[in-house]
């Protein structure tokens, strides 16, 4: 059975979206940097850095599949995760079902949700419609068991990605057939984790077909060596750490998390989707604090996860018009507990004697993942059908990306493609990626915000000083905070932090009321050591952006870098709190014991230290 239906549950407001491209790539360790995959920027995608911790009662739309032994609830608003995996005989909750729906800045974009199963499709880290709806339709099996389609274009690759969940009837297993379209005629770097949050007990081992592992520790190189036995058990690592598990060519990949009784999630997959990771925050003060920060008290969880590659630090190139596709099994595992908690090769063998057979129910997927849907369910963006329209994507049955889904994003879009000019508007436009546009905008007549948009194109394709003319063209246009801004970021990039801080200072002026924007320049003045300049602007700002915890933890630096501690302290010990922290970033503690003597205790509510 399939239903749509509404929850409701303690939740801060949806994300909303900053009106700045992202202009660099990823954050990854020094070992990746320039490895194959890796992008330049994360455009067309601007940053979701538009949510607070403010939680209020709020209503939110799921689709539900259940059968006689599962009850599966995905949701839709938030990149289809599947939030809840219910055990109906035992009423258990097999996956780490958040308590709470609270952004932070963990996802490429920003905005991200602990909990459930995450689809990963991009580039390491977690993907840019994390917290962005997907088009759901109903379809069905040939035998008639409803199928759960979820479905997007994702537009920093320029791919489609197909999503069938599904539960024949007494199945104990909770069906996932994904599927990635590659319609362009050229190669893409591709990358595919699927991210499964489970309870952390006391007892919880996590076991994988593996004896090695590639272990990073937030602090150094990722290395590869013999697995330890003893890390399986996360409720006892000190540190946030992953292990990614070397799983031989020839074993099933799977991967399972099993409390002290035996019992568990287990997730097995067919072959293409070889890789399995195990991730911890660790027991330390800054691993508790952030997953209080991410679930509230009392609710830890790990991750264990299902990739294309060997690790996260890696991507597969996917051939031209090609499509890859696998199975993903999710369900209940009960094994002998003193297998299970014996020595490793012990514990492994007996949780394999579990593993489905996937191959079979993945070869009969040919018969039906092709089929039109029966109902819609729920709306997604209209970028695929915007892409449709340009002829950049293929007209598919499967995930119809139908003309009614085209919206206010897209509508400048539809125009330069009617042959009218694009229009210009504050904020610019959406940005967009790849061919016609590049071509389209060769051919419009230069306006500074046609300019702009040519800019985004080349800096996406990594020729920054193409993107620089074409910005200072701009300008010369008309001076714009977007272009300064943008410019800016090339001078940041440079290191030229004079530069890029009279620039966005300029910015500022011309659009005060961003504070995306004010942050931006607060952040630049300091790099520049002008902080005398960064608290004047900040005195002169209004009260709700004053408020804002970025804002706030950006006057305490400039108040310490100026060496007035009285403005600094009051805002320390006023439980400095800011929405936005990012994942990895010490601001919190550095600003602490910049402030205090260094035997002063550092307050749990400031420790977010990953190592």
């Amino acid at each position: 059975m399939i239903s749509m239906e509404t929850i409701r549950m303690p939740a801060a407001a949806f994300p909303g979206a900053s009106p700045l491209p992202i202009l660099h790539g990823n954050e990854v360790p020094a070992s990746a940097a320039g490895a194959y995959g890796m992008p330049v920027t994360l455009l067309p995608y601007t940053k979701q850095d538009g949510y607070d911790r403010r939680l209020s009662e709020r209503d939110l739309t799921v689709a539900v599949l259940e059968n006689e032994q599962l009850k599966a609830t995905f949701l839709l608003d938030y990149g289809g995760r599947l939030w809840s995996l219910e055990h109906r005989a035992s009423g258990r909750e097999l996956l780490h079902r958040n308590p709470i729906v609270q952004p932070a800045n963990i996802a490429l974009r920003g905005a991200w949700l602990a909990g459930g199963v995450e689809w990963n499709l991009g580039t390491t880290g977690h993907w840019p419609l994390t917290s962005s709806p997907l088009h759901a339709v109903r379809a069905e099996l040939p035998d008639g068991t409803p199928v759960l389609r979820m479905y997007e274009f994702e537009r920093m690759r320029r791919l489609v990605v197909q999503l069938d969940a599904y539960l024949p009837s007494g199945s104990p297993y909770l069906l996932v057939h994904v599927r990635i379209r590659n319609p362009h005629p050229h190669e893409v770097p591709v990358y595919w984790w699927s991210n499964i949050a489970v309870p952390e007990t006391p007892g919880t081992r996590v076991i994988a077909p593996a004896d090695h592992s590639y272990h990073y520790g937030y602090e150094a190189e990722i290395r590869y060596d013999a697995f330890p036995p003893e890390a399986s058990y996360t409720a006892r690592a000190e540190a946030a750490c992953d292990h990614f598990f070397d799983i031989p060519a020839a074993t099933p990949p799977w991967i399972a998390a099993l409390d002290s009784t035996g019992r568990g999630l287990l997730h097995a997959s067919t072959g293409r989707l070889r890789g399995r990771k195990m991730f911890c925050w660790g027991t330390a003060q800054g691993g508790r604090r952030w997953q209080e920060w991410l679930s509230g008290p009392g609710a830890p969880y790990l991750e264990i996860q299902g990739g294309l590659a060997r690790t996260q630090l890696e991507h597969l190139p996917m051939p031209a018009r090609s499509e890859w596709s696998w199975l993903e099994a999710y369900g209940l595992a009960e094994a002998d507990p003193a297998a299970v908690h014996g020595d490793w090769g012990t514990a492994v063998a007996e949780v394999a004697g579990l593993v489905p057979a996937l191959d079979d129910e993945f070869n009969a997927a040919s018969s039906w993942v092709d089929v039109p849907p029966v109902a819609r369910l729920y709306r997604g963006s209209g970028w695929g059908a915007l892409e449709r329209a340009a002829g950049a994507l293929p007209a598919l049955a499967a995930t119809p990306f139908e003309d009614d889904t085209l919206g206010p994003e897209q509508r400048p879009w539809l125009e330069l493609l009617a042959g009218n000019p694009l229009p210009a508007s504050e904020p610019p436009a959406d940005p967009v990626l790849g061919e016609p546009w590049r071509e389209l905008l060769r051919q419009q007549p230069a306006d500074w915000h046609s300019l702009l948009h040519r800019g985004l194109l080349m800096m996406a394709e990594g020729d920054a000083a193409a993107a620089r003319t074409a910005w200072e063209d701009s300008l010369r246009r008309r001076r714009t905070p977007w272009a300064l801004r943008n410019l800016a970021e090339l001078d940041r990039l440079a290191q030229q932090h004079d530069s890029a801080a009279d620039r966005l200072a300029e910015a500022y002026t011309l659009a005060p009321g961003v504070w995306q924007l004010t942050a931006e320049t607060l952040s630049a003045l300091l790099l520049a050591g002008r902080s005398g300049e960064a608290l004047a602007l900040l005195d002169s700002l209004d009260t709700e952006q004053r408020a804002l915890g970025r804002i706030r933890l950006l006057e305490c630096r400039a108040a310490l870098a100026a060496g007035d501690s009285e403005r600094a302290g009051w805002l320390l010990d006023g439980e400095l709190e800011v929405p936005d922290l990012r994942e990895g970033e010490d601001a919190l503690h550095e600003l602490w014991y910049a402030y205090h003597d260094p035997g002063e205790p550092l307050p749990g509510a400031y420790d977010f230290r990953m190592h």
